[in-house]
């Protein structure tokens, strides 16, 4: 899992020159499905609307292969797209200041799921269930926080504060799962 220490080098915006793709498309207005797949295919790639159907990512191979078949599939819709490899002129700190509002936000949806998982351990706790079943149920979930925390983090190319804090909330989660492990265990042991 990435975490602030082993992960690459974020990006210095100031430093480094930002090259960034940006989408500008217009998808017909029925059925609706198709604007919302659109812009659920932009979410998940971590895309920013800078306005109305114009979103930019920062610029990478992977980027640009998944934008360039996004593009693809909008003409196939009926509508329009144009991709375009650009540097902001003027502005630049505003699209970063998105950008990572963006990343944050998406950390920010990771500390509450792990306070839900927190509560989901407490009630298997007070409930009293000590079961493989549980535990292995609890396992899965875990499993697709950490894996939600690496796909943001793998386009956090610019390092979010809030990856830390996503981070320690997986940590705790951790520890807790396996708090709750050794208990089933040792339920397990004593039921024999």
């Amino acid at each position: 899992m990435p975490t602030p220490d082993t992960r690459e080098e974020p990006v210095d915006p100031v430093q480094d020159e930002v090259s960034w793709l940006l989408l500008i498309y217009r998808v017909p207005s029925e059925p609706t499905r198709l604007r919302a797949a659109v812009w659920r295919r932009l979410k998940s790639l971590g895309a920013i609307y800078l306005q109305n159907s114009a979103a930019a990512l920062p610029a990478s191979p992977a980027g640009e292969r998944a934008l360039r078949k996004l593009r693809h599939e909008i003409l196939e819709m009926s509508g329009t797209a144009v991709l375009m490899s650009c540097a902001v002129l003027s502005g630049q700190q505003e699209v970063l200041a998105a950008f990572q509002a963006a990343r944050d936000d998406e950390y920010e949806e990771i500390v509450d799921k792990c306070g839900d998982f927190h509560a989901q351990l407490e009630k298997e706790y007070k409930a009293n269930h000590f079961t493989y079943a549980e535990l292995e149920e609890n396992e899965e979930d875990l499993t697709k926080l950490r894996n939600w925390f690496t796909k943001i983090a793998n386009r956090d190319v610019f390092g979010a504060p809030g990856n830390a804090a996503a981070a320690e909330a997986l940590t705790t989660c951790e520890a807790a799962l396996e708090k709750y492990a050794n208990r089933v265990y040792t339920e397990e042991a004593e039921s024999r």
